[in-house]
C-alpha cells in the first residue's frame, strides 16, 4: 500500500511540474560566455484584419445591399436566411445560399424586364453516404444580362440529387 502512495504522489508531482512548466512562458539561454539567463518567449503578435462578417446579415467588401422592399423571400423554408446585394454596378447580384451535409449550394437566374428570379440549388448526392450534420450559409453570386436597377428580385429554393 505504500508503494501505490509513492507512485501516486510521484504521479502528482509530475502533473504539477509540467503544469508550472506550461504556464511559465520563460525558457533558459546560454550566452557566449556560457552564463544562462532567462528569456521571454511569446506568442506572435496578432495581425490587424477585420473579422470575418457574419454571412446572412452583410454583403461582401464592394457590395451594395439591396432594400428589403425590393425583395420576395415568400417562397423560401422558414428561417432561410434571406440577404441580397450587388456589385460591378448591379450586373452581379449575390445571395445567401443553404448547404449542410453532403450538399453543394449553387444559383441560377431567370430574368425578364420586371424581375429577377435566383434559385438557390442545393444538389446533393444521389448514392447515400455518411455526411457531417452541418450547416453552411455560402456567399454566391451571379450575373445578369442588364443591371438590376429597379426590378424585383424573387427568391426560390430547390432541392436536387447530382
Amino acid at each position: 500500500m505504500k508503494r501505490l502512495g509513492t507512485v501516486v504522489g510521484a504521479g502528482v508531482l509530475l502533473l504539477l511540474a509540467s503544469a508550472s512548466a506550461c504556464a511559465n512562458p520563460t525558457q533558459e539561454s546560454q550566452d557566449s560566455a556560457g552564463d544562462t539567463r532567462p528569456t521571454q518567449t511569446s506568442a506572435p503578435a496578432p495581425t490587424e484584419t477585420q473579422p470575418d462578417r457574419q454571412p446572412a446579415r452583410t454583403p461582401p467588401s464592394g457590395g451594395e445591399k439591396v432594400s428589403a422592399g425590393q425583395i420576395d423571400s415568400k417562397a423560401l423554408p422558414r428561417n432561410y436566411p434571406v440577404m441580397v446585394w450587388t456589385e460591378d454596378d448591379g450586373v452581379t447580384v449575390g445571395v445567401v445560399a443553404q448547404e449542410g451535409g453532403c450538399g453543394k449550394a449553387s444559383v441560377e437566374n431567370a430574368e425578364t424586364d420586371k424581375q429577377v428570379t435566383i434559385t438557390m440549388i442545393e444538389t446533393t448526392p444521389t448514392e447515400p453516404k455518411a455526411c457531417t450534420m452541418d450547416l453552411r450559409y455560402p456567399k454566391l453570386t451571379t450575373e445578369l444580362k442588364e443591371p438590376l436597377g429597379d426590378r424585383k428580385i424573387v427568391l426560390e429554393s430547390e432541392q436536387r440529387k447530382g
